[in-house]
């Protein structure tokens, strides 16, 4: 009965990890520029005395989906959206450089650009600060101009242009503050083919009906799998009592 346990066991675990992944996806199903994850599972035996009977299925690294999600028109200057491939370059927690995808910019009362997630958006010299301005213009190639405060709807003054960059997307890992980043460590190739959409913001990949229904889906195998390994131990109990009466 020890391997029938061990079976219901391994994939109930499995399947846990699945449900997490599943309920993080459909969370953010309307987060902007969110891409979806999954996880893989491995085979692998378990080392030891005896017969080699035991696998263990180990899951791999957290990976997503990179395609591209829903362009949606806002009118909004400093709502951006990136046309095809192509990451915006932003500052993590720790001062290092990031790739995300969400546009949702705002900007802070000291002048610094902010996405919707908090995370400072860099330019090509660093992080984007603007000056005091009355009106915010960001170009198709990433260029950011401001009308300063005070001067004529005619004056443009160019402050900077974000660092759009492109990433071999078989080599990019999401961390846990959900920005990507290269599994070398190394930063990614700033690309003028990246293009920018000014007043757009790109959806999450994720399809929430689809993501519904995994969910489901993961939820009765789980009771399945719980359901097998009572079986297990109610098997292995009416053995015992057998071998008591004999």
């Amino acid at each position: 009965m020890d391997h029938m346990l061990y079976i219901g066991m391994n994939a109930a675990r499995a399947t846990q990890q699945a449900q997490a992944t599943a309920v993080n996806n459909l969370a953010n199903a309307s987060t902007t520029g969110f891409r979806s994850d999954f996880h893989s599972l491995l085979t692998s035996e378990i080392a030891g005395p005896g017969h080699a009977s035991r696998f263990n299925a180990t899951s791999t690294e957290r990976a997503s989906n990179l395609d591209a999600g829903p362009i949606q028109q806002t009118g909004r200057d400093l709502d951006i959206a990136l046309q095809g491939k192509g990451w915006f370059a932003v500052q993590d927690a720790q001062g290092g450089e990031a790739y995300s995808r969400r546009g949702d910019l705002q900007v802070q009362a000291d002048g610094r650009v902010l996405n919707g997630a908090g995370q400072p958006v860099l330019g090509e010299n660093g992080p984007l600060v603007l000056p005091p301005h009355s009106s915010v213009t960001i170009g198709q190639d990433g260029t950011v101009s401001v009308v300063p405060l005070g001067q004529g709807a005619n004056t443009l003054a160019t402050v900077d242009r974000l660092k759009l960059v492109a990433l071999d997307e078989t080599q990019v890992a999401k961390g846990d503050d959900g920005l990507m980043r290269q599994i070398d460590g190394k930063p990614g190739e700033p690309s003028a083919a990246v293009q920018v959409i000014s007043g757009a913001l790109e959806g999450s990949n994720v399809n929430a009906v689809e993501a519904m229904v995994d969910m489901i889906s993961l939820s009765r195998t789980y009771e399945m799998q719980v359901k097998l390994m009572a079986t297990a131990k109610e098997l292995s109990d009416a053995g015992t009592r057998l071998m008591r009466l004999e």
